[in-house]
Order: structure tokens, then sequence, then C-alpha cells
């Protein structure tokens, strides 16, 4: 399959199904397509206004047979007003130091990665990742791709987040974090501060992938007000009412 652009055509595949990694007894597939030459910056740009993500050289979406519970989303930055408990998240976390850095893999990182999928996520797709894993999910990018680094008053290591940034936002790729932690809420930590970041930047939006309803893992998202999917009808307010979709 493929499409056409104002300036050249971008063509997909479809992929094998697999088990899906947010719902139980579902399967998931996805619709690709490499993010490739001069006109990989273009072709994000264009995609990820769409619902679509990146990993590595690859932009994605999914496309399940006979399921759409995955909605991509972005939060409206200029319209962001915390909620009184998210801004005692800024205030637990006000002596923490953060620093945009160029996508260049760490092992300070790749320790900090590797220990917060041991205790959030040891049954997820990506428990095994070694070092060289590691470092080709953060290095291997054809687009403007930083890691921003959150370090403690004693300059440890504490959380960090994969990002895309684009003419109209930045894209939360992947972040990860001291997961002992559990009192900082650090996820929403990280969240919080790329608002901020997109705002001094004068950027409209954060994408933060996808929300998925009945996911516990994707349900941090909902915090985050005023926040938008996208659909038939191109980007449309979320609003969620006595804890369901609106």
């Amino acid at each position: 399959m493929s499409v056409q652009s104002r300036s050249f055509p971008i063509s997909f595949m479809v992929t094998t199904e697999v088990p899906c990694p947010y719902l139980p007894d579902r399967m998931e597939r996805k619709i690709i397509t490499e993010l490739s030459g001069g006109q990989a910056t273009e072709m994000f740009e264009l995609l990820s206004r769409a619902g679509f993500r990146r990993s590595h050289s690859i932009a994605y979406r999914p496309a399940c047979a006979g399921c759409n519970a995955c909605v991509p989303v972005r939060i409206d930055v200029a319209n962001f007003s915390p909620s009184r408990s998210l801004r005692r998240v800024l205030a637990r976390n006000a002596d923490l130091a953060s620093e945009i850095r160029p996508a260049h893999p760490t092992q300070e990182q790749y320790q900090l990665f590797s220990r917060y999928l041991d205790m959030r996520h040891n049954d997820g797709e990506m428990v095994g990742m070694g070092p060289q894993d590691y470092a080709s999910m953060v290095a291997d990018s054809p687009i403007d791709t930083r890691m921003i680094e959150f370090r403690d008053p004693a300059r440890s290591l504490v959380a960090a987040c994969l990002t895309d940034w684009s003419s109209d936002g930045i894209s939360a790729v992947y972040s990860f974090f001291a997961a002992d932690q559990v009192h900082k809420s650090l996820g929403s930590f990280v969240v919080l501060r790329l608002i901020e970041l997109a705002a001094q930047m004068g950027l409209p939006y954060l994408y933060l992938g996808y929300w998925v309803k009945g996911s516990q893992k994707m349900d941090y998202k909902r915090r985050f007000q005023p926040l938008e999917r996208y659909g038939p009808d191109g980007w449309q307010p979320l609003a969620f009412q006595e804890g369901t979709l609106k």
C-alpha cells in the first residue's frame, strides 16, 4: 500500500500478528513504513500528525483486526494546567535538574533502563534487551532525537526520556526512571517537564503515543488534560467522565 504526500510517495507494509502487549487475549499487528533518506524528517512530521510513532528508522501505527483500542493522544501544551496532585508531583521533584542531551547511549542510562524493566515491566516485550539493543534504540534515528536526563542533587541519574522533536511538538518515545522511588512519581514528573520544555520552545503539542482503554500501563495519560485523540475526524478533544471515555 502507498499514499502520495505533497512531494513524495510513502509505501506501507503490514506486519504479521503477535500477542498484544497491552490487552490479554488479543493480537497486535502494525502498519509500518521506513523513514529514510533526505525526506525522513518531512515524512515523520506528516506521519506523526496522523497518529504514527517511531521506533528506530520505522514509523508505525496499530492496524489490528477488529480492534481500535490504541488511541493516539497528545497534550495541548498552551492550555495545560496541572491538577493539585500534579502540582504535588512538581513540588516533590523540585530538586531534580534536567538536561537535553544528544541521543548518545551511555552505560549509566542502560543500567537505569535495565533496573526499570526488571521492576516495572518484567513481563513486557523489551525484557532481555542488552546494551547493544539499548544503544540501537537510542541512537538509530534518522530524525531529530534527543535524550532528556534528570539528576538528583548528588548528580545521580534518576530518570531519562528519549524524545523526537518536530516543528509542532515533542514526542515522548520512551521514558524510564528509578522505579524504587515510588513516592516521587517520576513517570508523571517526566511528562510535566516535557510539557514545560515544549512551552519554552513555543511548541504546541506533547505527543504521548497511545492511550489504551483497559490497560493499566497506559492509564496514567488520563492525568494530563486537555488531551486530544486522533481519529477519523483528525485530532479532537479526549474527555473522560466518571472513569470512562466520553
